[in-house]
């Protein structure tokens, strides 16, 4: 069997030749095999679409095998002055057998960033590979696959020296690769049965019809679906605007797409045309077999629309565009004029441009092309992209299927969360209170709150009197437009359940105070209350005075209500916030950069349902970064969308998150509902990252897979192109914010509990979906829980197993210093036991190098690591999610409601398990407090020999530390430590014997 290595393209290299170019060529060594190219002379954009074939030995090591690639200047052909010999470093990737693919049709082309050779090396680019296996029968057909194989001589330099081993892998894949296990069966089939099919597969073809399943199949997926794929899209920032194909808007992170715009204003004098002598008009705009229709106006001969329609370029099947005004009729439409306009003539505008003025154009009758009496229509056409302003509001060709109300759903939109403030009410007491029986006068009082939908209440006074007090305080949550008054009643409880209103106060946002400053404190007011009787809560708007003046009710409450702007309101997870901004706009931070966002397209969706008979999705994505809500248009019928948008935000804190879901929308079919049909949009995935793990001024551009948990399991639903930059605009205050609190100064000043932090980010969830579920078109809950993730609190075997993993991993690097100091000990490897041995009489002998050595070696590794960092944006880890390895009972557990439905049967069987797992916790939890036990009875005296042994042997020890320097005495310890295993017993120490012995309270429970 054979290796292709088959070299396409290297895109921007750095220029060598001292004229801004280079002449490069690719060596690639594998095995102590190496092959070149030809020399590309005077080009920084080399094609060579050449192939090299290297032999292999033995299929089974390929998965496990190295390729080399370097990318060098050839000093002879680029010259620079002279006849100069050598050549130039240019970069280099270094690729696994476990990304060759078995034959040349399956591989696919990965474009690979160029890696330097040294710390301070000069590398730019990028270099394009395929990367195929070739059985040893297959020769002549293998050459075939380009036409320049045959010419270009693969030239073997064995008396080089072999490029010096790379860093680690710093290469990104335009697609996934299966685990080397899979590619060794498949080599070694390949080898075996090459003769029928150069095509293999370790697992079996699925079956055409599957592909119109109405949901994901369980089938097992190559681990390699999951992982991010590079891509490299012609859009502007990319290309730098080479060639002149620069944009002129702010879209250079998606691609262009063009679109013709038809606006539609208005008509006048158009012509009666039923017995009452009016018309009921309506605007038809129709390019080839595309037919965009406006509402119909009711008698009125001077209608106006201001409906903007927006064709594809793709769904242009015609070379004109006409528009028709027809009159709605009983049995049929009757036809007023139209306006036929070539395309030829359409003029092509791109923002800055000012909007197209609309102008008059006269209607003609369709059959005699006349242009009598037939009235005027007031239109606009242009062609423009989507960075054009009308392309959000406008009607789309794609949306032609579905009805007029309902393209309000799949319009593209800006939302901005409502500035959300806690409200503090601080309850103290009550005077004169009116009892609601005259023989009442000791009532059970307590004082219940409400904004909007919260509502919280005191404990029962102490006080059994009319005139209690409770001195409590409440948190609620409230947002701008501070529209909802603040409701506080005083009730008398008679009965459980059975609650009896005393006084009602109902406050107003302008007499509710704002803090912002803590050392402000807020002053006590005593309020009047009205009686219940007459409040309604109806007549919301009669003001306080006027109840004060119509009521002699002399009642008094003892307030401290304001509204406390210092803090931040936190609506989500904060392990994955979006935004740490105070409530107060004053006490804001100024921006440190820019988050640009492209959303480009999906592919390989899963049908979400069916439209005609056909198996399709109605996709759609939403973005959240801070107060910013955004939402894609929603692309009709589609399994691989195209939407190309982009969004930006101002960045105030780069460890922050940003996230993007993907939703089906099942609200376009409606029959005129603007509120939708009331069926939820379904989930397709969602994607979170990381603004601290991107580069500054670096575009990435990655297929993320979009993966979904289901109670069948973990199924891959598509994948979704993204384009992501993050541009710094202040590094001095950038940098200065990793040494500043994350939150404000607020809640390190005066905390709130973790338990009421838990409730009031309940309680913004809740306000916040309730204000966005109020635009147009809405926000939906079911989209709004997904993307702040409501449920993330609640208990799930699959996230435990994960947070485990976490603290395993976290620890596996103490273990595995204690396993190297084990071999240490051991004398495992001589030469490095010697070295430690001296390493430590340096530090015990020389004190003063300790801290110098250590924070030197963090900075070594530090610099070590550079070279493998993370190079690509952070994305969703399904092992470390323990999402491939969760049980189905697992996953119908996690998704059971927080209120149960499950049977007894059920519900006493995962109690029994999760009493098994307390369990096991249970005895951790008694070992560690068994030794923290141990430690206290050293000098508890519980047991006196054990006590009497340890003080004595302190009091011996306080005599030789004080005697010995300390030098000498660590140099004993420590040798006594690395002593060589011949002089060391198999038995426990005498330490360890003498502190199992100590008495713990264990047996002191019952």
């Amino acid at each position: 069997m054979k290796v292709a290595v088959e070299v396409l393209e290297a895109h921007d290299l750095m220029p060598k030749d001292g004229g801004g170019t280079a002449s490069a060529f690719v060596e690639v060594d594998f095995d102590g095999q190496r092959r070149r190219t030809r020399t590309k002379p005077y080009d920084v954009n080399p094609f060579w679409n050449e192939i090299l074939f290297f032999d292999v030995a033995d299929p089974l090591d390929l998965p496990s095998s190295t390729i080399h690639v370097a990318v060098y200047h050839d000093r002879s052909a680029g010259g620079g002055g002279g006849h100069q010999q050598g050549r130039s470093f240019l970069g280099r990737v270094r690729l696994f057998g476990s990304s060759v693919a078995p034959s040349s049709a399956e591989a696919a082309i990965q474009v690979c960033s160029l890696d330097r050779r040294r710390l301070f090396s000069r590398v730019r680019g990028d270099l394009s590979l395929r990367l195929f296996a070739v059985p040893n029968s297959s020769k002549a057909s293998s050459s075939s696959h380009s036409p320049s194989t045959t010419a270009a001589v693969p030239e073997t330099h064995s008396s080089e020296n072999p490029p010096p081993a790379s860093k680690e892998k710093k290469v990104f894949h335009t697609v996934g690769f299966e685990p080397a296990q899979i590619r060794t069966k498949e080599f070694m089939n390949m080898e075996k049965n090459h003769s029928r099919s150069h095509h293999f597969r370790a697992e079996a073809p699925q079956p055409p019809a599957a592909a119109a399943a109405m949901h994901v199949e369980a089938r097992p997926q190559p681990k390699s679906d999951y992982v991010l794929k590079e891509t490299q899209p012609p859009v502007a920032a990319r290309r730098g605007y080479r060639g002149g194909a620069k944009i002129a808007s702010t879209y250079d992170l998606v691609e262009q797409m063009e679109y013709l715009y038809v606006n539609i204003v208005k008509a006048r004098n158009l012509p009666a045309m039923d017995i009452t002598g009016s018309v009921d008009p309506y605007v038809e705009v129709k390019v080839g077999n595309f037919i965009g229709k406006t509402q119909h106006v009711e008698r009125n001969q001077n209608p106006e629309w201001d409906q903007v329609f927006a064709f594809s370029k793709e769904q242009l099947q015609a070379d004109r565009v006409e528009v028709w005004v027809k009159d709605r009729g009983v049995l049929r439409d009757g036809l007023v004029g139209k306006v036929s306009v070539p395309l030829v003539e359409v003029p092509w505008r791109l923002p800055p441009d000012s909007p197209l003025a609309p102008q008059w154009y006269r209607l003609e009758d369709a059959e005699r092309r006349e242009e009598v009496g037939r009235g005027e229509v007031m239109m606009a056409v242009w062609k423009g992209s989507q960075a054009d302003e009308a392309y959000p509001e406008a009607w789309h060709s794609d949306a032609h299927t579905i009805p007029l109300e309902a393209v309000l759903h799949t319009r593209s939109k800006v939302y901005f969360a409502p500035r959300l403030c806690y409200l503090r009410v601080h309850a103290i007491a009550a005077q004169d209170l009116v009892p609601s029986e005259e023989t009442r006068l000791q009532p059970e009082t307590h004082v219940k709150v409400q904004l909007g939908s919260q509502i919280r209440f005191t404990r029962p006074s102490p006080v059994r009197s009319l005139n209690p007090s409770w001195n409590e305080e409440f948190m609620l949550v409230g947002c701008e437009p501070f529209d909802e008054p603040v409701i506080i009643t005083v009730e008398d409880r008679l009965a459980p359940g059975r609650d009896v209103p005393l006084g009602r106060l109902v406050l107003n946002k302008p007499r509710i105070p704002t803090q912002a400053d803590h050392r402000r404190i807020m002053p006590n007011q005593w309020f009047d209350l009205s009686k219940p009787t007459f409040f309604s809560e109806d007549t919301t708007t009669t003001t306080s005075e006027e109840r004060r003046r119509d009521s002699k009710f002399s009642s008094k409450l003892h307030l401290r209500i304001f509204y406390d702007a210092a803090y931040h309101v936190i609506d989500e997870p904060i392990q994955y916030s979006s935004d740490f901004q105070p409530s107060s706009k004053p006490l804001r931070k100024q921006s440190i950069g820019i988050l640009e966002l492209g959303i480009l397209s999906a592919k390989d969706l899963v049908p979400m349902k069916l439209s005609n008979g056909v198996a399709t999705a109605d996709a759609y994505c939403v973005a959240r970064y801070g107060p910013k809500w955004v939402r894609t248009r929603t692309l009709l019928g589609s399994l691989s969308p195209k939407w190309n948008e982009q969004y930006t935000w101002d960045v105030f804190d780069p460890c922050t998150v940003l996230t993007i879901a993907v939703f089906d929308n099942c609200q376009l079919h409606n029959n005129g509902n603007k509120n939708g049909n009331g069926s939820k949009d379904q989930r397709i995935g969602k994607i979170r990252i990381r603004l601290s793990t991107l580069e500054t001024n670096k575009l990435y551009t990655h297929y993320y897979p979009l993966l979904s948990i289901q109670p069948s399991g973990l199924k891959k639903i598509g994948e979704l192109h993204l384009a992501i930059r993050f541009t710094c605009t202040a590094w001095t205050n950038m940098v200065t914010l990793y040494t500043k609190p994350m939150f404000p100064k607020m809640h390190y000043v005066k905390p709130i509990p973790v338990l009421q932090m838990n409730y009031l980010r309940t309680q913004a969830m809740g306000v916040v979906m309730s204000r966005l579920a109020r635009a147009e078109p809405p926000l939906r809950r079911e989209v709004v829980e997904y993307v702040l993730d409501v449920g993330s609190h609640l208990f799930s075997v699959r996230r435990s197993k994960a947070n485990f993993g976490r603290i395993v991993l976290l620890l596996s690097g103490v273990t595995a210093v204690a396993r190297w100091f084990d071999g240490i000990r051991n004398w495992k490897n001589p030469v490095t036991t010697i070295l430690v041995h001296a390493l430590f009489l340096i530090l015990v002998f020389y004190p003063a190098l300790i801290l110098p050595t250590v924070f030197l070696y963090l900075f070594a590794i530090g610099a070590w690591n550079y070279g493998s960092r993370p190079t690509e944006p952070p994305h969703m880890d399904t092992e470390l999610s323990c999402a491939e390895t969760v049980t189905t009972e697992d996953l119908d557990e996690e998704f059971d409601p927080f209120v149960t439905r499950k049977s007894i049967e059920v519900v006493r069987r995962r109690y029994d398990r999760l009493r098994s797992v307390a369990g096991r916790v249970q005895e951790l939890v008694g070992f560690l407090a068994t030794q923290g036990e141990r430690v206290q009875g050293l000098l508890s005296w519980r047991d006196p020999r054990a006590t009497g042994i340890f003080i004595v042997f302190s009091a011996i020890l306080a005599v030789v530390f004080y005697a010995a320097p300390i030098q000498v005495v660590l140099v004993v310890v420590g040798l006594y430590v690395l002593r060589h295993p011949r002089l060391r017993s198999k038995m426990p120490s005498v330490p360890y014997n003498f502190f199992r012995r100590l008495p713990a309270m264990s047996d002191m429970l019952l």
